[in-house]
């Protein structure tokens, strides 16, 4: 067994709860919705089983933020096309940073769930091609920063250039060539697996130590699962 099948096998219990939660989850979009139509805000689950298995902590993560060893990890399932994605991003994840990352308590790591196909496909790999280029994050916030917490956001190819310049990435033609480069493809399809082996079929959705969150929740609900899993570290 590989691995990824070892880590795998400690979350299957996620799978009956994503996939009975996922379509009640305040924010949550499938594939298939894009009424932008929110659910219930109170649907979380939580399990005492080692989701957490999924945590990476590699310290040379370009797509992580937060200490390697923090207490806690936020394993974050997102599509940059999603509004409620943006809306987390935007309006929640920089609270979490101010509160829990920059303190050493919450480690934050991105998965690609790329369910809005080939465009959001394009712009995750443009995300990571600028990642080689040290600006992972910048691009990240930059592209969320064009959603309208409503619609779904669109990333023609002169918008995914754009946000590269202004987000400082240096060598435009490097870029261009990252961006061609089947590896980062590969590294997106692997996120992709990864979340729908744990039932994740809306987005957000995020692991939590053990705990799953689904959809864009409110503040709360984030710094309660924290605090939770602070209490039990």
């Amino acid at each position: 067994m590989s691995s990824s099948e070892k880590k795998l096998a400690h979350v299957w219990w996620i799978v009956p709860v994503l996939a009975i939660a996922g379509l009640m989850v305040w924010g949550g979009l499938s594939q298939d919705d894009s009424s932008g139509e929110s659910g219930d805000p109170s649907a979380t689950s939580e399990s005492d089983a080692g989701g957490s298995e999924l945590a990476r902590r590699s310290p040379d993560d370009p797509y992580a933020l937060g200490d390697v060893d923090a207490p806690v990890v936020m394993i974050m399932y997102e599509d940059y096309r999603c509004p409620f994605c943006a809306k987390f991003a935007t309006e929640v994840q920089p609270k979490l940073v101010d509160e829990y990352v920059d303190a050493g308590k919450l480690r934050l790591e991105w998965r690609d769930m790329t369910i809005f196909g080939v465009e959001s496909e394009k712009v995750a790999v443009a995300a990571r091609a600028a990642a080689q280029q040290g600006k992972f994050w910048e691009f990240n916030h930059e592209a969320y920063s064009l959603g309208d917490g409503k619609t779904k956001t669109s990333f023609p190819e002169e918008t995914i250039n754009q946000i590269a310049k202004d987000v400082g990435v240096s060598d435009m033609d490097q870029f261009a060539k990252d961006r061609e480069d089947p590896k980062l493809q590969e590294q997106l399809d692997a996120d992709f697996a990864e979340g729908s082996e744990i039932g994740v079929s809306s987005t957000p959705a995020f692991l939590i130590n053990s705990t799953p969150v689904l959809g864009a929740q409110p503040l709360d609900t984030f710094t309660e699962t924290i605090e939770a899993e602070l209490d039990q570290s």
